[in-house]
């Protein structure tokens, strides 16, 4: 697994160089010092994983990753504890805090090898029903698994999410989340709607090859007449 360390200071990189010495597992094949320099490395070597520090000149860590048009699997590593809700949002695998300890990183390597394990290229980073997902909009806050989201729908630049009697928007747009998600689970029924396959309830023959579905939180979602023959692929035996 290849992994960059992007860190300010060259002797913290360089405490995390001697403390991932110990898992073979992980090679270390770049280090940035600022978000620029990261994003270069990033689209260059394409690493599996970034040890990313919150805190970096310029630039933070989060708006790193908002440069990215896709991200690697991503380890926080900070000083400061008042991030962690934020790093949520990201797809955060693990949330280190500095000084590192050798057994509290064994722990995340132990995560990051299951991970990897779990998933084959190119569907590594799939998330899968039974992920947890954490959720915020505005003051609200939810850690919720994905089997609950029964659809999600285009709002502008937001997506927004059903679940329960919930329908917070994120900062996601409806492709980033396709191309996260398990296409098993949840399907791409028009432009701006995505289902839960688990959630429908009833399916109607509509007009032009359409279809309408009804889902069990009783949403009715249109399925285009393209994504209608996709569709029937997917659940014909």
């Amino acid at each position: 697994m290849t992994s960059i360390i992007v860190e300010d200071s060259r002797l913290a990189r360089q405490e995390l160089r001697n403390l991932l010495e110990k898992h073979a597992e992980i090679e270390v094949v770049g280090e940035a010092s600022h978000a620029e320099e990261a994003r270069q490395l990033i689209e260059s070597l394409e690493p599996d994983l970034l040890f990313l520090d919150i805190q970096l000149p310029g630039k933070n860590g989060f708006d790193l990753l908002e440069m990215l048009e896709t991200s690697p699997m991503v380890v926080f590593t900070t000083a400061f504890d008042e991030y962690a809700v934020k790093s949520f949002e990201y797809n955060t695998l693990d949330y280190l805090l500095k000084p590192i300890r050798p057994e509290r990183l064994a722990a995340t390597v132990e995560r990051l090898l299951e991970r990897w394990n779990q998933q084959d290229h190119p569907e590594r980073g799939l998330m899968q029903a039974h992920s947890q997902v954490f959720v915020r909009d505005g003051e609200s806050c939810w850690l919720v698994r994905l089997s609950e989201v029964r659809l999600m729908e285009v709002v502008g630049n937001y997506t927004r999410l059903y679940f329960e009697d919930n329908r917070p928007l994120i900062q996601r747009s409806l492709n980033q989340l396709e191309s996260r998600l398990d296409p098993q689970l949840f399907f791409r029924a028009n432009r701006q709607q995505m289902i839960n396959l688990q959630w429908i309830e009833h399916i109607d023959t509509w007009f032009n090859g359409k279809l309408r579905i009804r889902l069990r939180g009783g949403e009715e979602v249109e399925v285009s007449r393209r994504q209608a023959a996709k569709f029937k692929d997917i659940l014909s035996l």
